[in-house]
């Protein structure tokens, strides 16, 4: 165990100093304007950063005086210290990758009511003076030593990041014309006009006229120029919008207010719907906080307990979608309650299938590996941990659960516990569906709609 000890004035030296060494991170910026709210671009904003007279990202000059503080309260005097006056000069910028020695030596000792002068000192790596001051404290006069507190890890995210970058890769493609089914209420209109105004869809609003006039009054929105086709109510919506799919003046479907079974009901009619020789799958994806990439999961919500057939559709459907996404090579785990092969345990039977079945080019354009469980599947230390050899393990980009309740609760998991964000369609259609929670927000709607515009530009939708 380590501890932490402090230097009573009568022990202290003149010329007694103590020091610490710190290297910034692009984190330890973001970290630190988080606790200030200090904002500045010329600490968070790379480009206008680039422009200005550092020409680079730099630290807030007070990174470096709570690096001085620390060396006062943790080293010398130590615990017990009364901070009572400080000043600083700030010579040098400190950059992203410097490594800064934060010095502090004993300059003067007043023994009325136990003062101390402290020099105190940051260079660089380079030597270079980057912030110089004096502190005066009040030193402790008992001694304290106590065991050193282990912090927590901090990891940052900035909720939203990824969906955006998938909005920004739609820049150059044509919107697609979308049925939006039933958007009789304010978010689900709100979701779609906005996707139409950052150029992903061409609404078709699909519903009673009256109804999607009362939402957009809601939310202060023009209708003019927007196509509504008029119908009397959610069913007629459904069977409408899949009809206008059919008949190919609709190259995608974005879900309302009415309940998904409504929706997919009028989607996999075998004679009026959306079927092609591909089973329909529904996957979310998810912008996980502390995962380094997007992590697609499927199917939690259409196909109930899959066989091994409907699993390799399944499959099929998300690399698909992954690889539209600009995903190069997905890496796909199949994932089970154990990483062996068990009999008793008919997912992993169907694990080892359909890793064969991609060995044997049944499934095309990714990688696949399993049976995993979870933990082998998000985590490198995990897997190394289990002696797991793997493409996949550790760094899967998609999860293929054994079931419906197994995804639907790592999913809802996922968002609820890990915080993830979350979009989703349905894939293997002769369109995508834009198919989110009547609870989703304005976000989830629009990178759910990037994500069937990216697939229909592919021509991936409902290929076999």
């Amino acid at each position: 165990m380590q501890y932490i000890e402090n230097r009573i004035f009568d022990e202290m030296e003149i010329g007694e100093s103590a020091e610490l060494v710190r290297t910034l991170r692009p984190e330890d910026i973001e970290l630190f304007a988080v606790m200030s709210g200090d904002v500045n671009p010329a600490h968070v904003d790379a480009e206008f950063a680039g422009s200005d007279m550092f020409h680079r990202v730099i630290a807030h000059g007070m990174w470096g005086g709570a690096l001085i503080s620390a060396v006062l309260g943790t080293e010398l005097p130590g615990p017990g210290t009364i901070y009572l006056d400080q000043s600083f000069s700030f010579r040098a910028p400190v950059g992203v990758g410097d490594t800064v020695t934060i010095r502090v030596t004993v300059a003067e000792k007043i023994a009325e009511h136990k003062h101390v002068a402290l020099d105190c000192l940051c260079t660089n790596q380079k030597g270079e003076t980057v912030i110089e001051g004096r502190a005066l404290v009040i030193a402790p006069s008992v001694k304290v030593r106590r065991p050193r507190i282990v912090l927590p890890e901090v990891h940052l995210h900035a909720r939203g990041d990824r969906f955006d970058e998938l909005i920004r890769a739609t820049a150059p493609l044509d919107p697609v014309r979308t049925a939006v089914v039933h958007p009789c209420d304010a978010l689900s209109l709100r979701g779609a006009l906005e996707a139409g105004d950052k150029a992903l869809i061409i609404p078709v609003l699909v519903g009673p006229r009256a109804k999607i006039e009362a939402a957009a009054a809601e939310i202060d929105r023009d209708l003019s120029g927007i196509e509504i086709v008029e119908v009397p109510h959610s069913h007629a919506a459904a069977d409408t919008a899949v009809a206008l799919a059919r008949k190919g003046e609709v190259g995608m479907l974005m879900k309302g207010k009415l309940h998904t079974d409504e929706l997919l009901a009028a989607a996999v009619n075998r004679d009026t719907g959306l079927r092609t020789e591909r089973r329909m799958s529904h996957v979310f994806a998810l912008d996980v906080p502390n995962y380094p990439r997007p992590l697609f999961v499927t199917d939690a919500a259409i196909n109930i307990s899959p066989d091994l057939a409907t699993k390799r559709d399944i499959v099929q459907n998300v690399i698909e979608l992954a690889l539209a996404l600009g995903i190069k090579i997905p890496k796909v785990a199949i994932l089970s309650a154990v990483e062996t092969v068990t009999p008793s345990i008919p997912s992993t039977l169907d694990a080892a299938a359909l890793c064969k079945m991609a060995e044997r080019g049944q499934i095309l354009g990714g990688v696949i590996d399993g049976p995993l469980a979870f933990d082998n599947a998000v985590s490198k230390v995990a897997a190394e941990a289990k002696g797991i050899r793997s493409d996949v393990a550790g760094q899967a980009d998609i999860l293929i659960v054994p079931d419906l309740e197994a995804g639907n609760m790592v999913a809802k998991q996922l968002i609820y516990l890990a915080g993830a964000d979350a979009a989703g369609i349905v894939l293997g259609a002769r369109v995508p569906i834009v198919l989110t929670s009547r609870a989703d927000g304005v976000m989830s709607r629009l990178a759910s709609a990037a994500m069937a515009q990216l697939l229909v530009h592919r021509g991936a939708a409902g290929t076999a």
